[in-house]
């Protein structure tokens, strides 16, 4: 890792000692760099609109319909996070799904690869794709945060690990999601992230019994709480998932269907101008 990145590393970590911070989610450099110019301190990155932009289906349960074969494999994940960091000058954190594997010994390779992309942070979560034991079992769960944990130290860099936990998001009680947190957090991460959560009664629940920062996501269903709320509640970082992608592709469908059915192009009328979009684009001399 570069001086320069390492500097960033260091100051993504230190958004996490105190305070709450926004972290949205990017997909390509393009997403990327549109949100730093709106001056968030860092930015993510979203599995699920890396995929979505290959034309791919995001991690889901193997029996959607999707062969195992459709899931973004780690490299090409990996070059994506690669070439977001590259274009950025703020913290880069990756979404690294479950780490491309079970064994706590491919999580680890993966982490090696986020810090040689120039992730300044990455998650590591418990989901596993199979219907019939969602969640990896939560001695291998810890296991695999532990290793991940291992590497980063070993590497000697800036890097803030989360350990996520899809409890709720398949369907789990609310104190199997603490006790995992906290095994996570124990075994080495950085932060705590708990998807799936969105009203206030739940979050502060989260909150008050996890022994470390906490990570919620907002915009999965629209009414969320405002990052003020959420503030107030103590959480430590706010992502937004895919949500931005989504809501991105919402706009490309709804042009389609325009175009399609009407042959008319009142889509247009929203667009941002060209000239505007060179602008934000365009690199100054030593920018890099």
């Amino acid at each position: 890792m570069d001086t320069q990145r390492r500097e960033r590393a260091a100051r993504f970590v230190e958004l996490h000692r105190e305070g709450c911070f926004l972290l949205p989610n990017a997909w390509d450099a393009g997403s990327a760099r549109v949100l730093e110019s709106a001056g968030f301190p860092a930015v993510a990155t979203t599995s699920a609109g890396v995929a979505f932009s290959l034309g791919r289906p995001d991690h889901d349960y193997a029996d959607t319909g999707s062969a195992d074969d459709d899931r973004v494999d780690r490299t090409t994940m990996i070059d994506r996070i690669g070439e977001i960091a590259a274009e950025v000058r703020i913290p880069v954190s990756a979404d690294l799904e479950d780490g491309f594997g079970e064994a706590p010994e491919t999580v680890a390779e993966t982490i090696s690869m986020a810090l040689a992309a120039g992730a300044a942070g990455g998650n590591v979560e418990d989901f596993t794709g199979d219907r019939s034991r969602p969640l990896h079992d939560p001695g291998l769960s810890a296991d695999r945060v532990r290793a991940a944990r291992e590497t980063v130290d070993t590497a000697g860099e800036p890097f803030v690990l989360v350990g996520r936990t899809d409890v709720l998001l398949t369907g789990g009680p609310l104190d199997e999601a603490v006790r995992r947190a906290n095994a996570y957090l124990a075994a080495g991460a950085d932060c705590a992230f708990v998807p799936g959560a969105a009203d206030a009664e739940t979050i502060g629940t989260l909150v008050r019994e996890i022994d470390g920062p906490l990570n919620v996501v907002m915009g999965l269903t629209g009414n969320a709480l405002s990052l003020a709320a959420l503030r107030d509640l103590g959480v430590r970082r706010v992502t937004v998932g895919g949500s931005i992608a989504r809501a991105m592709y919402a706009q490309l469908l709804g042009a389609a269907r325009e175009l399609a059915d009407r042959g008319t192009f009142s889509y247009a009328e929203h667009q941002i101008a060209q000239t505007d979009l060179n602008e934000l684009f365009r690199r100054r001399p030593g920018e890099r």
